[in-house]
């Protein structure tokens, strides 16, 4: 099922997954940096979930203005760290490049929903094949 997702949940999963490994070693000081990074990215994972599920139009832009509120909001942290020198250029790429990905899909589809195209990621028709089973994806 994993597959099924849409693109940006992808993005955020891989992105939780990187912040793990790099955050690691921030000094005490600045803990709450880190804190902030990894609840802001799983609150956007939760609302990227929430904004897949729902039907109603209006409440889906909400939800996924709040998504790009969410990743300014990360991207701003991360810059922090990497002005106060708690993450190297290396790493500060690294993530914004991550950020930047997560940007243009969930820009993309709220240009997509604002075009009156289909409020769900996937059509509700569209078959997938895994490990030998049928799996119908919907929205």
């Amino acid at each position: 099922m994993r597959e099924d997702k849409f693109r940006v949940i992808q993005f955020i999963r891989d992105f939780i997954l990187v912040i793990d490994k790099e955050l690691e070693n921030y000094p005490k000081k600045d803990i709450e940096i880190k804190h902030r990074i990894r609840t802001n990215t799983f609150d956007l994972l939760e609302t990227s979930y929430e904004a897949n599920a729902t039907e109603e139009r209006e409440y889906k832009v909400k939800l996924i203005l709040k998504m790009i509120a969410k990743v300014k909001v990360i991207d701003f942290l991360v810059n922090l760290s990497y002005d106060k020198k708690l993450i190297t250029e290396k790493k500060y790429f690294k993530l914004a490049q991550r950020l930047d990905d997560i940007t243009k899909y969930t820009t993309g589809w709220m240009k997509k929903l604002k075009a009156g195209k289909s409020t769900k990621q996937f059509d509700a028709t569209e078959v997938k094949k895994t490990s030998g089973y049928k799996v119908t994806v919907e929205g």
